[in-house]
């Protein structure tokens, strides 16, 4: 990737340790510095106990954000056996974005391998 894109970033959260955030955190930071503009869902605001958790508003905002301002979808490891995940593909996919795979060797700062498209 090297002109500036509007990027959702999406991965698994359920069953990761602190959700998978801390990994949200660095790739959106990674990303941020090489000049992209960046959704990262970890960020969706919510203060308070995960049982209050707005799902249907948060969901609602990062479809909106998918069919509308992004143009690419950058998946985190483990996407594969995300519900969550493979419904956000789906819907990226439909709305013509192009798909990258975050792998290993991005999170050291790197961008993601153009041949880990799918």
């Amino acid at each position: 990737m090297s002109d500036a894109r509007v990027i959702y970033l999406s991965g698994p959260m359920k069953g990761y340790p602190e959700s998978n955030y801390p990994l949200f955190r660095q790739v959106a930071a990674d990303l941020r510095a090489d000049g992209h503009r960046v959704y990262n869902p970890a960020e969706f605001p919510h203060r308070g106990p995960h049982e209050t958790f707005p799902l249907r508003q948060a969901f609602a905002s990062y479809c909106s954000f998918i069919c509308l301002e992004a143009d690419t979808i950058v998946l985190l490891p483990g996407w594969e056996k995300s519900k969550g995940v493979s419904a956000e593909k789906a819907l990226a996919e439909n709305c013509g974005l192009e798909v990258i795979e975050w792998s290993s060797k991005s999170q050291s700062g790197a961008e993601p391998s153009p041949g880990a498209s799918s």
